[in-house]
């Protein structure tokens, strides 16, 4: 899925972008969302978490949506899971990834999965083994995620061995994929560039992925360094939804359109169709009215006379 694009960018405003939202974005709409994302050449969705409904709501619906998303032709489907029962639900639903999140902060992995860092390790270790002897068909590739791997708002900075010691632990564990993800917004280029670099130097030809937040303006200028690290997966929001549940002040993801056009100029071929992409903000704009939309290439449009390095051309 997307094999001939140079950069894959993975929509995870569907999971980040709703989990904190107090009324219910009707199952309907969501799953207009997919399908109009991936219309415009978006081929890998997060589409829900697979959490127990009495602790998010929002993601009640989530076998309906899997289902729905799973019917379009050349998406890639991807779940969260915090654990093994959210795990053997995705295995369920053939879902294409399973995606485990463990917080490298030792106080964010407790507040937001209620156990130790360790824990989530020995969790994780039982997910793989209960993958491995699915058939290939049947199995979803496993990303190991790094929550708060470049800083923490409780913690503040992370070590850098604690963060490449648990990407070890998750590989080791038979993770398909290393996820990075800076869930504040905290770093910086030169931050991400030791991070990255020093991750790859112990996991080896592994794909390592990055999920970059844009708390304080930087979550663009994170992506460009970590592109120079040989990174070539993305998770983006459309208009920038999201954040983190515990962590007062902390904005969304870096805007999946503006992220797009950014890789785009740069000549990075994604499939995406920009202005496909920007239309889609339409189901947000009207199921979400009192919700601040971010992006800057919605705001402004596409320059006069721009020439897209490629564009989508399946319906």
């Amino acid at each position: 899925m997307q094999s001939d694009n140079d950069v894959v960018v993975c929509e995870v405003g569907l999971r980040d972008g709703l989990q904190m939202l107090p009324q219910f974005f009707p199952t309907a709409e969501k799953i207009a969302w997919i399908r109009a994302e991936c219309n415009a050449g978006v081929g890998e969705i997060e589409v829900t978490s697979l959490v127990p409904p009495k602790l998010v709501p929002q993601f009640a619906d989530s076998d309906e949506v899997v289902r729905s998303a799973l019917d379009m032709p050349g998406l890639a489907v991807v779940a969260l899971t915090p654990n093994l029962k959210g795990a053997q639900r995705g295995l369920a639903l053939r879902v294409n990834k399973l995606n485990f999140v463990l917080s490298v902060s030792r106080t964010h992995n407790i507040k937001n999965v209620r156990r130790e860092r360790e824990e989530s390790i020995a969790d994780f270790q039982r997910i793989s083994e209960m993958l491995r002897p699915q058939l290939p068909d049947n199995r979803p590739r496993l990303i190991g995620g790094l929550s708060s791997a470049l800083g923490c708002a409780y913690e503040g900075r992370i070590a850098l061995d604690e963060v490449v010691d648990c990407a070890v632990a998750l590989a080791e564990a038979g993770a398909d994929e290393i996820m990075i993800a800076d869930t504040v917004g905290y770093a910086d280029p030169s931050l991400v560039r030791k991070t990255f670099q020093a991750v790859r130097a112990e996991v080896g030809s592994l794909p390592i992925s990055a999920h970059f937040h844009d708390t304080r303006g930087l979550g663009l200028a994170n992506v460009a360094a970590a592109l120079e690290c040989g990174v070539r997966r993305f998770d983006a929001s459309l208009a920038g939804l999201g954040g983190c549940q515990f962590v007062p002040g902390a904005t969304g993801n870096i805007v999946m359109e503006d992220l797009c056009f950014m890789l785009d100029a740069m000549g990075l071929r994604t499939g995406v169709d920009l202005e496909k992409l920007i239309g889609v903000r339409e189901i947000v704009a009207r199921n979400l009215p009192a919700t601040l939309l971010f992006g800057g290439l919605a705001r402004a449009g596409l320059p006069r006379g721009y020439a897209p390095t490629t564009r989508h051309t399946e319906a």
